[in-house]
This record gives structure tokens, C-alpha cells and sequence, in this order.
């Protein structure tokens, strides 16, 4: 059980790590290369920064956040990973309903799962202020049904995620003079990583519910 559900997130950062040294052969920054196909493919209004909190693309602000690391960075993983949020601002572009659906759901689900973490600590204390079982019940059921929508979030985001990686991301490195010769197979392994990003997340959320669920059953 824990491989299964550690094995994916420490797998994507393994990849991760493993292709983040700087190469002599590479044209540019993992910032630099967003910021050029940005310009190239007219994603008008979109911006390039720097994020403390992860590599994403926020729809609603229009901008491809990337860590310190593959802004500045000449790796492998920096230009791959840059590729692949640009390949969310592409779908954005192009006004990919996938996109759209998931942004709209993620902040949905992010307030759930808050919601759903304070059900499931206040339902022993109103068990027994109440003594009765039917407030615990609607507690917890209310509880695991936030982490349960996390979770199910997490893995329909793959097919976008993969798209970014593969639809988008790939053919642009692939096409254009963006990559150091024989290094192909090795970006192919790092935008698998991406697009898996959220399915690591979703084994993490599986475990989640599965220890609150044999803790409320004790």
C-alpha cells in the first residue's frame, strides 16, 4: 500500500532531480524558453514569473509561474517543465473546456477538503456533547465526501495534464532547436513526470481517506 501510493510521487521526484543539472548545450533558461514561446505562438497577455509554491500556470491571472530553479535554470527538467505550462496557456488560449472545468472545480475542491478536514476533527467532539450517533454520521459522511472529491479532482486532471505534456509540450521542444542532440528520450521521461504530478497526488489523497476512515471506525 505504500509503495503504491508513495512510489508515483517519489518516482516523479526522482526524474525530477535527475535531470535538473545544468547543460553546456542548452540555449536558454527554463524562463527564457516561456517567455520566447509565449511571443512566438501569440499567447497574448500571458506573463512568465517566478512561484515559491510550485510550477503551475494560473488561469485567472494569466501567468506561467515556475520555481527558482527551472526559471533560471539550463536543465532538462527547467526547459521541459517550462514547455508544459506553456501547454496549459495554449489550452487556455485556445479555450480547452478541460482547462476551464478543472479551474473552476480545483477552487471547489480546495474549500472543500478544508470544510471536509474540520468535519471530521469536530465529529468526536459532537459525539460527545450530543451522546448521539446521527450528528457523527453526517459529520463524517460530510468529511470523507471533501476528501473524496479531492481526490477523484486529482486523477480526471490527468488527461490535461498529458495533453500539456504530449499534445503540446513535446512537439514544440521537438520541432523547434530547443534541445540539446539525444536528449529526446530523456524529456520524454520528464513530461511523463508532469502529466503523473496529480495522479501522485490523488495515491496521497487515497491514503488519506483510507487513515481517516480506520480512525473514525476505532
Amino acid at each position: 500500500m505504500l509503495a503504491l501510493v508513495f512510489g508515483p510521487n517519489l518516482w516523479v521526484r526522482w526524474v525530477m532531480k535527475r535531470y535538473a543539472d545544468n547543460l553546456a548545450g542548452m540555449p536558454g533558461t527554463g524562463g527564457e524558453l516561456a517567455q520566447h514561446l509565449i511571443k512566438e505562438l501569440n499567447l497574448d497577455g500571458v506573463a512568465v514569473e517566478v512561484t515559491e509554491i510550485g510550477d503551475h500556470y494560473d488561469p485567472a491571472d494569466r501567468k506561467v509561474r515556475l520555481s527558482e530553479a527551472n526559471y533560471r535554470g539550463r536543465s532538462l527538467t527547467a526547459v521541459a517543465i517550462a514547455a508544459h505550462e506553456v501547454g496549459h496557456a495554449i489550452q487556455h488560449d485556445r479555450g480547452d473546456k478541460r482547462l476551464l472545468a478543472r479551474t473552476a472545480l480545483a477552487q471547489f475542491a480546495d474549500r472543500a477538503a478544508r470544510v471536509s478536514a474540520a468535519a471530521i476533527w469536530l465529529a468526536p467532539i459532537i459525539g460527545l456533547l450530543t451522546r448521539h450517533p446521527v450528528p457523527v454520521s453526517v459529520m463524517v459522511s460530510l468529511g470523507l465526501a471533501g476528501l473524496l472529491g479531492r481526490m477523484l479532482l486529482h486523477m480526471v486532471t490527468l488527461p490535461l495534464e498529458w495533453d500539456a505534456s504530449f499534445g503540446k509540450a513535446l512537439p514544440i521542444l521537438t520541432a523547434g532547436s530547443y534541445l540539446p542532440t539525444g536528449q529526446q528520450v530523456a524529456v520524454v521521461r520528464i513530461l511523463r513526470a508532469a502529466a503523473l504530478t496529480y495522479v501522485a497526488a490523488a495515491l496521497a489523497d487515497v491514503l488519506n481517506l483510507a487513515r481517516w476512515a480506520v480512525l473514525l471506525r476505532r
